[in-house]
């Protein structure tokens, strides 16, 4: 078969290359080293990664090797994956969250999420870059910044559109086709945002659908990870992969019947034929001419391919003024347990000493500050304070219970639609509900903020639904995606 397998690559999706080695036309190894060249070519220009796995290919070998004696694990035997910098890997592989401080710092073992995706037979390909501490670090920050690795720039405009945060780099690299899919995290916006930004599929999980064991905090209430891919197929592949429960993160006991081990066989375009969305215009108020039309568009292909429309829907939640307090409290609580667990060799092993270590080093770890890290650090710890209790409240009820779920229920809806990370993703990311993010559309002018980024770029639209919808809404971005086919590479990366 005679195949350019440097084109081939470009935006070649997981059951591709499962049907390559099945086929024996492509193996594990070669896939592998497709990607490090393509990452010794391009990711200079983007600092999408912080490290790759020096054992990468030695992994993809012994994989080769098992499949051709005792077959395949499944649909990620042998498919490079890249992790998010603060998830941890018990291998050659740093977790530092993008700061210097944790530079040198090695897992004991993998995280829950590392340690499914091996026994899937994914090959952990290296490190994403990412906005440091997750961007909990300085109300200044650019979006992708690290100390460790400097900034990630959005592939479909370097230096000049923005990337979302804090999962840049893992948006960046899957975006560019420098590996198959990655794995971000977010805490409100941090998968969705950069998703949205770089025309990929993104799926921020309901809060106890995927362990969070072994993963650096901000907060116990909003954490999750989730997939980042360039198809919807790609991204559910990897959700059932990650999703269940487990003894250590004591939050899935309640997502364990929930959870499903395969989600492709929700990849059902028909159901929007049968679907009810609501079109929540509160949120939509503030966008420009262009991101709107972007919106309105997509409302009218749901339309066409059979869904029902319910415009508009009014959210109770529309109102509330948010604080941030939950975000305060628990960070410091939360990274203080993750940092206390560290090996002596690390020089930071609480909040405390991770401020005055940025202060020791502060020309190359304090760009932008850490008024954030210092807000955090004026709290108790113990999350004994009633403002925290009352927040939290607020959060789970305002936007969960007495917020989507009202719209939800009062319209029979499956799902609420938004554009991108436009309101809805830290809506969702309060409650502890699912969003799923799909290309949506390019914005060809948008509008320059104060920091000098610009809105033109990919958009994507983002289906919101009650906890634990996920299979609804996979079925619902799959068919909006199959019947518009808004993504396509970055052209300075083809």
């Amino acid at each position: 078969m005679n195949i350019n397998k440097k084109k081939w690559i470009i935006e070649a999706d997981i059951p591709g290359m499962q049907t390559a080695m099945e086929e024996g036309w492509l193996t594990s190894e070669e896939l592998v080293a497709l990607y490090l060249e393509r990452i010794s070519r391009y990711d200079s220009q983007l600092c999408s990664l912080l490290e790759i796995n020096p054992e990468a290919m030695e992994i993809a070998k012994a994989l080769d090797k098992e499949r051709n004696e005792t077959g395949s694990r499944g649909r990620l035997h042998g498919i490079p994956i890249m992790l998010k910098d603060n998830i941890d890997t018990g291998d050659k592989l740093h977790t530092s969250a993008g700061s210097l401080a944790l530079a040198n710092s090695y897992a004991a073992e993998d995280s829950t999420v590392a340690a499914r995706l091996r026994a899937a037979g994914a090959v952990i390909l290296g490190k994403t870059n990412m906005t440091e501490w997750a961007n909990f670090m300085s109300g200044s920050m650019w979006a992708g910044y690290s100390s460790r690795g400097g900034l990630t720039l959005n592939p479909y405009g370097p230096g000049e559109l923005f990337i979302g945060g804090s999962s840049s780099g893992s948006a960046a690299a899957v975006a560019a086709n420098l590996g198959a899919a990655a794995i971000g995290t977010e805490t409100s916006g941090s998968i969705i945002s950069p998703a949205s930004q770089t025309a990929l599929v993104g799926i921020k999980p309901t809060i106890g659908l995927v362990s969070r064991a072994g993963i650096i905090p901000i907060t116990n209430s909003q954490d999750t990870a989730g997939p980042m891919a360039r198809t919807v197929t790609d991204a559910a592949i990897l959700l059932g992969a990650i999703a269940g429960a487990d003894e250590q993160d004591e939050a899935t006991a309640a997502g364990e019947k929930q959870a499903h081990r395969d989600y492709t066989p929700f990849l059902d375009a028909s159901d929007l034929k049968q679907a009810r969305i609501g079109i929540p215009r509160f949120y939509y108020k503030d966008l420009d001419e262009e991101r709107l039309a972007v919106i309105e568009r997509a409302i009218a292909d749901l339309k066409k391919l059979g869904a029902a429309i319910i415009d508009p829907v009014e959210l109770p939640c529309e109102q509330v003024d948010w604080d941030w307090l939950v975000l305060r409290y628990e960070f410091k609580k939360y990274l203080n347990d993750y940092l206390a667990k560290l090996d002596e060799s690390v020089p930071v092993h609480s909040l405390q000493e991770l401020i005055a270590f940025n202060e020791r080093y502060a020309e190359a770890a304090l760009k932008y500050g850490q008024g954030t890290l210092v807000w955090s650090e004026e709290t108790s710890g113990t999350l004994m304070e009633p403002e925290y209790t009352e927040s939290l409240r607020r959060n789970k009820e305002l936007a969960g219970k007495h917020g989507i779920d009202v719209a939800l229920e009062l319209h029979r809806l499956d799902a609420l639609l938004f554009l991108g990370n436009e309101g809805g993703d830290d809506l969702a990311a309060r409650a502890g509900y699912p969003v799923i993010t799909v290309p949506g559309g390019y914005a060809e002018q948008g509008t320059t903020s104060p920091g000098g980024y610009t809105t033109r770029g990919p958009l994507g639209i983002s289906f919101i639904g009650t906890a634990f919808s996920e299979p609804t809404l996979i079925k619902l971005a799959y068919g909006y995606e199959q019947a518009t086919k808004h993504r396509y590479p970055p052209s300075a990366f083809s």
